[in-house]
């Protein structure tokens, strides 16, 4: 990663570097591509933005005006994405070519909006999650459903709860969050066999999930909330750190490559910055022209030290050391 290592000195440092203002609508869902070269964000405005990281620039824009785009993530591959629609009829996923702007493929099945999208990190399945209470399984090189998941716990169904789903960093692991503050993990090879461990994740109130992140090692997962950040361990389910955050705003921590800190925006403009364990304030991160809205989303460039930030702008942020 560029040869400096990632610390608290180096993430204090951090200054915006580059603003953009490409939206109209707030960006919803943002990633870098697998070589950190493109960062591709997605906006409530209908359109897709592609900035080149290597010299800071916009690159252009691709629209989605009949169906809307949320949850944009890149495949393995630097052209092509695969997102969720962002309107109230349509429930389809959609694997896009960025080079020339063409939908390859589409996976129907979910019956309700998709809230949950990520990426297999070694091959080129990905697994869905929706409000219709059930998490599908999917492969990029056909658009049958490879396997689907009922989210229930006990007697209920939790058809209208958000739900989180992920892959560990060696996708044999599947990790869902559901409703009743439940956490099951999965043998990718074995999933119709049920989940070979079931946490609970003590916490008064139902939480409601935002997005959930596996670390670099695979041992710690991450969980936003409506109550906050929520840190656990994989082997056990146990709580390593709750960092409390109140935003009406569904804000979506991330991790940092290394897996030691954690970032994540705020309703009023400005990146926090935090120790993954420590739970301790490390950084913050604010400048008063970067972001005149709520930061929804913050990643770090699996490649490159710097990291992106958005409201309906976009904030490039890198060290000033």
């Amino acid at each position: 990663l560029d040869f400096m290592k990632i610390t608290a000195e180096v993430l204090a440092s951090f200054k915006p570097a580059k603003v953009f203002n490409q939206n109209q609508n707030v960006i919803n869902s943002m990633d870098f591509s697998a070589d950190g070269s493109l960062l591709i964000t997605a906006s409530d405005d209908e359109s897709m933005q592609i900035y080149n990281t290597e010299n800071g620039v916009f690159e252009r824009t691709l629209y989605s005006k009949k169906y809307g785009v949320d949850l944009i993530r890149f495949t393995h591959a630097p052209n092509t994405v695969i997102c969720a629609s962002k309107n109230n009829w349509d429930e389809t996923i959609r694997y896009l070519s960025i080079h020339d702007n063409r939908y390859l493929r589409y996976f129907k099945g979910h019956r309700d909006r998709v809230v949950s999208l990520n990426m297999c990190p070694v091959n080129d399945t990905f697994i869905s999650g929706s409000l219709d209470g059930t998490v599908r399984l999917w492969d990029l090189r056909t658009t049958n459903c490879q396997g689907i998941l009922r989210m229930r716990h006990e007697a209920s169904s939790f058809i209208g709860h958000s739900v989180a789903a992920s892959f560990d960093p060696s996708g044999m692991i599947m990790a869902v969050a559901m409703g009743k503050n439940t956490m099951k993990l999965y043998d990718t090879r074995m999933y119709d066999k049920g989940p070979f461990s079931t946490f609970n994740l003590q916490h008064e109130s139902d939480l409601y999930w935002y997005n959930m992140q596996f670390c670099n090692d695979g041992k710690l997962v991450l969980l936003t909330t409506q109550e906050g950040i929520i840190v656990v361990d994989s082997y056990h389910g146990n709580l390593v750190r709750h960092i409390p955050m109140h935003s009406d705003y569904p804000l979506e921590a991330s991790f940092t490559p290394d897996g030691q800190f954690i970032l994540c925006g705020t309703s009023n403009g400005i990146v926090n910055v935090w120790g993954s364990t420590s739970g301790k304030l490390t950084a913050v991160w604010r400048s008063e022209t970067s972001h005149p809205g709520p930061v929804g989303r913050v990643l770090f460039n699996p490649q490159k030290m710097m990291a992106a930030s958005a409201c309906s702008q976009v904030a490039f942020w890198l060290p000033d050391m």
